[in-house]
């Protein structure tokens, strides 16, 4: 298999290619630089049924559009499975420096540039659970408080699974079609191409509509619910403040479950912009015709840099001490908060944050070869401690979480000075 990004050995550290400054802090949370897939023309051809609507406003108005882009995300399922990224311990998590850069199509079939510079993507292959959404928020809120975005917030709706959004889908036609004497002809023009985008406009015919029009969250499946209140439950463990906006509406045809965007929460509500939007497109890979469904998770961080230092290239990255691993949901809710307090005092660890089942973790822990390994399960976590486990002695200490940070600062200095 043909390696897309080659990462060396080299004693204390290891190399890099296609990372920067501020992917370091990617990088930290389990992200692997990588250059992004060329777009083929069988992916642009797929996705034509699908590029209607394929973009939120933002919430001004203003600033242009912000792409979810289809035809990318189909570049990396092709990808996906031509590279053998399927075969690889899931999930596969990436970071693309250099997104994709390429005028929005609009509806008339004309284009334009977008108002929105794409900064940087994340991307999560084969991750179903709750904690794919929290590591993707965490990880970006980081890279923007290194940016200078010190009060970020989140904004988060959910389309549900397949069934979920059928529903909504069935009762929002119902409710426009019974007010469509209320619409404007453009406005009837929107319902008549897609619902969806009747929902998210902005336009002043319909505000008033919208504001009492159904909720995507009221048709949600019993899974879909309990995904989204475990996205939530992440983001109150990790103190995000966050707020449920019922117009976060993306391509149902390729969103699926969550959708959120992370806000500048410094500005008042009226001068607030959009920082960065993440979706989930777990359907994507069916209606492409694979046999199998690929769980698709994707975050664009949509700012313009402010810090040029941030974007120079880093050739290589101090190598992890230890490994990281969290059993059960209470550990799961703290691990991504001791992580980041991890992270601010530069210990480098290898996680496997979105494996839920102890063997996968295991193994990939087993994999690094670490002098540490700090377990934290459901004793430890009503107990506010970790375990610290030397590998080659099988020697451990139960550290406060308050004394972690320093305890493997000065284990690590030991360690390298061996």
């Amino acid at each position: 298999m043909k390696k897309q990004n080659k990462k060396k050995s080299d004693g204390k550290f290891i190399s890099y290619e296609h990372l920067d400054k501020i992917g370091e802090t990617a990088v930290y949370y389990g992200f692997r630089p990588m250059k992004s897939p060329t777009i083929e023309k069988s992916d642009t051809e797929a996705a034509k049924g699908i590029m209607e609507g394929d973009f939120v406003d933002d919430e001004m108005g203003k600033k242009g559009r912000m792409p979810l882009h289809a035809e990318e995300k189909i570049a990396l399922i092709r990808t996906y499975n031509e590279t053998g990224w399927h075969n690889e311990p899931q999930p596969v998590m990436l970071y693309f420096k250099d997104p994709y850069r390429h005028a929005v199509k609009l509806t008339d079939g004309s284009a334009k540039k977008s108002g929105y510079h794409r900064y940087a993507d994340l991307e999560i292959l084969g991750a179903s659970g709750p904690i794919a959404e929290a590591t993707l928020i965490q990880a970006a809120r980081a890279m923007l408080a290194e940016e200078g975005y010190a009060e970020t917030a989140v904004e988060i709706n959910s389309l549900g699974d397949r069934d979920s959004i059928a529903r909504f889908a069935r009762e929002l036609t119902a409710y426009y079609r019974k007010n469509i004497n209320e619409m404007t002809p453009e406005a009837r023009q929107l319902f008549k191409r897609d619902i969806f985008d009747l929902l998210s406009s902005h336009d002043e015919s319909v505000k008033e509509l919208n504001a009492k029009a159904p909720r995507s969250m009221d048709f949600l499946t019993e899974s879909s619910r309990r995904h989204l209140e475990e996205v939530l439950e992440y983001c109150e463990t990790l103190n995000i403040p966050y707020t449920v906006n019922n117009s976060l509406i993306g391509n149902r045809k390729y969103c699926s479950e969550t959708i959120f965007a992370i806000v500048d929460a410094s500005a008042g509500k009226k001068d607030q912009r959009i920082l960065a939007l993440g979706v989930r497109y777990n359907g994507l890979a069916r209606r492409l015709g694979m046999k199998r469904d690929i769980q698709g998770l994707g975050m664009s961080i949509l700012i313009k840099g402010n810090t040029a230092s941030l974007r120079k290239s880093v050739s290589k990255m101090k190598r992890p001490v230890a490994s990281f691993m969290q059993l059960g949901m209470e550990s799961k809710l703290l691990s991504l908060s001791v992580i980041e307090h991890l992270r601010q005092v530069k210990i480098p660890l290898y996680l496997s944050l979105a494996k839920d089942r102890l063997g996968a973790q295991v193994s990939s822990c087993e994999k690094y070869h670490t002098p540490f390994t700090i377990v934290m399960g459901k004793k430890e976590a009503v107990e506010k401690t970790a375990i610290v486990r030397r590998t080659d002695t099988h020697a451990q200490d139960v550290v406060p979480l308050d004394q972690l940070a320093k305890y493997m600062k000065k284990a690590e200095t030991e360690w390298w000075g061996k």
